[in-house]
């Protein structure tokens, strides 16, 4: 049985994903009549030419982070908040993988987790209505720093930069499988080079199989990393 943690959402396992067997949740009702999203009309200026698109509590008596409205004034360092709604059957969010610096329950069914930036995170988003399932999205983002360009994304303030977005569940947990994968290979998705979130995201988008992640790319990208100002 799924645990389930703040607002309802999945137990996070290693790298902060929840376990994955990519089953789509289930709808209300009717699910034979399942509805086509579409894709994002945003292209990113590295997707050559394809269309992209610990957690600590607060506590009482602790002043939390800049809230969401307050991201613009706040003294410190600019957090990337996302907003996940929980209300099961009818919309379900939640964080494939990500390592939040802050969280806040809102109430039952809502929760905002904060990251700061540069941080990497996966965010998945499902919603249903009568007529079967109406979102099945998966965005992969990275926070931006002050200054940043940053793209638009649901639930996400103030945006960010997106690696990789893909919309239809059978296409969601393909890309979960290759996620399991690097995680396989002692790898944490947070720290995969960006440069291969948007390989998958092209090779998708053009119909054809991604290379796999290996040890040795991750290092190199480490080293660069090390360099990089």
């Amino acid at each position: 049985m799924m645990q389930l943690g703040l607002s309802g959402t999945a137990g996070l396992g290693r790298s902060g994903t929840r376990s994955s067997d990519y089953r789509e949740p289930e709808w209300a009702s009717n699910p034979q009549k399942c509805s086509h999203s579409g894709i994002l009309n945003i292209a990113n200026k590295e997707s050559f030419g394809f269309l992209l698109t610990q957690a600590r509590l607060w506590t009482d008596g602790v002043p939390p982070p800049c809230r969401p409205a307050q991201t613009a004034t706040c003294d410190g360092p600019r957090l990337t908040h996302v907003t996940l709604f929980w209300r099961k059957g009818e919309r379900e969010d939640w964080l494939k993988f990500g390592k939040p610096v802050a969280g806040r329950v809102v109430d039952r069914i809502q929760r905002i987790e904060s990251y700061a930036a540069g941080q990497v995170f996966g965010l998945v988003r499902w919603a249903s209505n009568e007529y079967g399932t109406v979102r099945s999205a998966f965005d992969i983002v990275r926070a931006a720093t002050a200054g940043d360009p940053v793209t638009p994304v649901p639930q996400v303030d103030p945006g960010g930069e997106v690696l990789l977005s893909v919309y239809g569940w059978p296409r969601v947990a393909q890309v979960f499988r290759l996620i399991d994968t690097i995680e396989a290979s002692g790898i944490d998705p947070c720290d995969v080079a960006p440069d291969h979130w948007r390989h998958i995201h092209n090779r998708l988008a053009a119909h054809e199989m991604p290379r796999g992640y290996s040890s040795s790319r991750h290092r190199a990208w480490l080293r660069r990393k090390a360099l990089l100002p």
